[in-house]
């Protein structure tokens, strides 16, 4: 009896609690996955999972083959990762979530140069600053920019980035240049909004009370916004090599270190890292670099600044 994409089903099934959600993660339609169980029934002679109209339940036959076949799907997962890591193959599906400015600009082209450096891989890339659940969610791995939750999974530092302040040559020419931390709370503040109170800065160890005509939870927009002379903007480094390049904006150095936001890969614990996984971290580590690029562009240097 060979039912492994049943038993793959069924398991995806009773992890998510939905069949929608389960035939997202797989990649199949919902009908597909609904007729996988119920092969999987009939080729058992049992119901494993007991349907109404607003939710499912394991039934205890359910529960008792759940646990077996998570235990035999994880043992296949690390036998396939232990093979390919000693052949360093570098195939099949791989999915990441990253934040959408930074994807966008530093981890899509380390994507597609990986691609093309690996023909058999099917890559899926999801961009947003959604936290997802990587394990609800079914992604292989997340890149993530500042502290990180506990949780059960690794975390691999890739590298970091730095918080700058940055007004264009307008809006200093006309309201100054701040020169301490307490200066910022004369100033129109353009606040990143994530959730969180915007309208508290980080500067190093302080927190500051600031406020503004504007906060937006797109980086991009407020980037856009300091170069339209609206006020001082607080941006990740990696937002801002071209704007300081064209002089569109200046960076404002303060009596202060920088704030440091550290910049790492996630991953679910198992015990063989996947091929895919470890070969595209490493490419990530070493195309972004440590300081990063972005950063040696423009010249900024924590402790040049401390």
């Amino acid at each position: 009896m060979n039912h492994l994409d049943d038993i793959t089903a069924f398991v995806k099934v009773a992890e998510l609690g939905s069949y929608t959600r389960a035939a997202e993660a797989l990649d199949l339609s919902r009908t597909r996955v609904s007729r996988q169980v119920m092969a999987l029934e009939e080729a058992l002679g049992a119901r494993l999972i007991q349907r109404t109209t607003r939710r499912l339940h394991l039934t205890e036959a359910g529960e008792r083959y759940l646990a077996r076949a998570q235990g035999i799907l994880l043992a296949l997962e690390e036998a396939a990762a232990e093979v390919s890591s000693g052949t360093c193959t570098v195939s099949g599906r791989l999915r990441i979530n990253g934040p959408m400015s930074f994807g966008t600009r530093y981890l899509a082209p380390q994507v597609a140069r990986f691609m093309q450096a690996h023909p058999g891989l099917d890559v899926r890339l999801d961009l947003n600053d959604r936290r997802v659940d990587l394990l609800e969610e079914g992604y292989d791995l997340a890149i993530r920019i500042g502290s990180l939750p506990d949780s059960s999974l690794i975390a691999k530092r890739l590298t970091r980035c730095q918080l700058v302040f940055c007004a264009s040559p307008e809006y200093l020419a006309q309201h100054g240049t701040p020169a301490r931390i307490e200066d910022l709370s004369q100033h129109r503040c353009l606040r990143y909004r994530s959730g969180q109170n915007s309208g508290h800065w980080q500067v190093g160890k302080q927190t500051l009370a600031v406020s503004g005509p504007l906060e937006s939870n797109n980086g991009d927009m407020l980037t856009q916004a300091a170069e339209a002379g609206l006020g001082i903007a607080q941006q990740p480094s990696f937002l801002l090599p071209e704007s300081i390049a064209s002089g569109r904006l200046v960076p404002i150095f303060l009596e202060a270190p920088p704030t440091l936001l550290e910049i790492h890969a996630l991953y679910p614990a198992r015990r063989h890292l996947p091929a895919k996984v470890a070969h595209f971290i490493d490419v990530l580590a070493d195309a972004w670099g440590d300081p990063p690029s972005w950063e040696t562009e423009m010249g900024l240097s924590p402790i040049a600044q401390q």
